[in-house]
């Protein structure tokens, strides 16, 4: 059965539910549209269906997709009560599969109980996180990977990157869930003892576009070190970069079952043994290559868009 799919978010979650959206319907044989409400964080993520910017003829499509489509697909907080100019999903939803996917928005970290809650009342089961950790909050859940296209030249890796100074990056959306005043701190430190020239780049506030090419120009990429891993940490491994994470063994033992392989490209540590991990790649230029080498061959062998696409079918069907 070919499936029409409409997903329905407040905002975009990392420009992930435009990248679904887009891979659904290059990758498989259902369609898939995507209606956003707001924009947050202005870091311009491509669209489908934003209302603030439609005319006539966009809200008769909305209305049209809402009688058509056979499956809501509802990002973080977004339900069947969301509104959706004059329109409300829940009038829709007869004979229609229903999908929640929860990004870990911090009403859903804080208050699990109450979702737990809501979809057992509604009898609901085709339940969706996006990363293990939150598999913790909602357990009746799947996991469901992000994606990032690997083919798009904004994620593949710079040919020849110069080896100095070697260029550190960090691209938090919330310093406060990232770790980011451990990260430059120790990066001040690391500046003025290095022997070897290295700079930190701090990216925020910035256009994802921009923000992809100036991760491409870095040799090494933090994420953070909460356990779990960011849409960062796809974007990195994609580009070649060697990208450090905190991973602990629940999110490490959920991403080699996806990925059907033990070895993972992440350079895993700890808080107490970021500074020591730092360094050694910093000094060990030939390490920071072959591990770049080795992220990017896994983004293309274990994690391509194809993939991820056809389970996101797999799941809600």
């Amino acid at each position: 059965m070919i499936m029409r799919i409409l997903m329905i978010a407040i905002n975009d979650p990392a420009g992930t539910a435009i990248e679904f959206t887009k891979a659904i319907n290059r990758y498989t044989h259902h369609t898939c549209r995507l209606i956003t409400k707001e924009i947050r964080y202005n870091f311009m993520f491509e669209k489908d269906i934003h209302l603030p910017w439609l005319d006539q003829d966009g809200w008769g499509e909305v209305e049209s997709l809402l009688k058509e489509s056979d499956v809501f697909h509802f990002h973080m907080t977004a339900d069947e009560y969301t509104e959706l100019g004059p329109f409300l999903p829940k009038d829709y939803v007869k004979g229609k599969r229903i999908v929640h996917h929860h990004h870990g928005h911090p009403d859903f970290r804080g208050n699990p109980g109450k979702y737990r809650e809501k979809y057992k009342k509604l009898g609901r089961s085709n339940l969706l996180v996006s990363t293990p950790d939150l598999l913790k909050l909602l357990p009746q859940a799947k996991w469901q990977p992000n994606l990032v296209p690997i083919e798009d030249p904004l994620y593949s890796p710079i040919k020849n990157k110069p080896e100095h100074p070697v260029l550190i990056c960090h691209s938090p959306t919330r310093k406060d869930l990232k770790n980011t005043d451990e990260f430059i701190q120790i990066m001040n430190e690391i500046g003025n003892s290095s022997q070897t020239p290295v700079k930190m780049r701090l990216i925020e506030n910035t256009a994802h576009k921009e923000c992809l090419n100036l991760k491409r120009q870095c040799h090494i990429l933090f994420d953070h070190l909460q356990g779990y891993f960011g849409v960062t940490s796809l974007e990195g491994l994609s580009q070649g970069l060697c990208v450090i994470a905190g991973l602990d063994e629940w999110n490490i033992q959920h991403i080699k079952i996806f990925a059907r392989t033990t070895q993972l490209p992440w350079v895993i540590t700890t808080p107490p043994e970021l500074e020591k991990q730092l360094n050694i790649l910093i000094n060990d230029p030939d390490k920071v290559k072959e591990i770049g080498r080795e992220s990017r061959e896994f983004m293309e062998k274990n994690w391509s868009p194809r993939k991820v696409s056809e389970q996101l079918v797999e799941q809600i069907q």
